[in-house]
């Protein structure tokens, strides 16, 4: 995704995918969508097409922009797990997507939690009272 794609009246998906054999953990995250030079005041709806816990594809809408009110959406780095898809499910754009993907590989990512911590470790919390009135 990095720098970016442009979904068009012509190119109305864009899909990001990894090598299936890569046992990397991988993180797409979707920063910005704004419309383009070019655009027309009309609304333009861009749906991320991906797959649900029991793997059946689900499309959810992620913006809705016109040029006349909102020519530019900020999505705060929308997390995404690759494959995914980015479609212009209404309108002729040209939007612009833009984020970042990040690697992760699994022997780094490995934090277990400490299950051995005996009594002595463990801290009594304050009990919580009631506010006076």
């Amino acid at each position: 995704l990095l720098p970016g794609c442009e979904l068009t009246a012509s190119t109305k998906s864009y899909t990001f995918r990894v090598d299936e054999e890569d046992d990397s953990d991988h993180i797409l995250a979707l920063s910005v969508v704004c419309l383009s030079d070019g655009a027309k005041d009309e609304c333009n709806v861009v749906e991320v097409i991906g797959r649900n816990h029991e793997n059946q594809e689900i499309a959810v809408p992620v913006a809705n922009l016109k040029l006349s009110c909102q020519p530019l959406l900020s999505l705060d780095n929308f997390k995404l797990q690759p494959p995914v898809t980015f479609r212009l499910a209404a309108g002729s754009g040209p939007v612009h997507l833009s984020g970042w993907h990040r690697i992760m590989n699994r022997e780094d990512a490995s934090f277990e939690e400490d299950d051995d911590l005996s009594e002595e470790d463990e801290e009594e919390l304050p009990s919580i009272m009631p506010a006076k009135k």
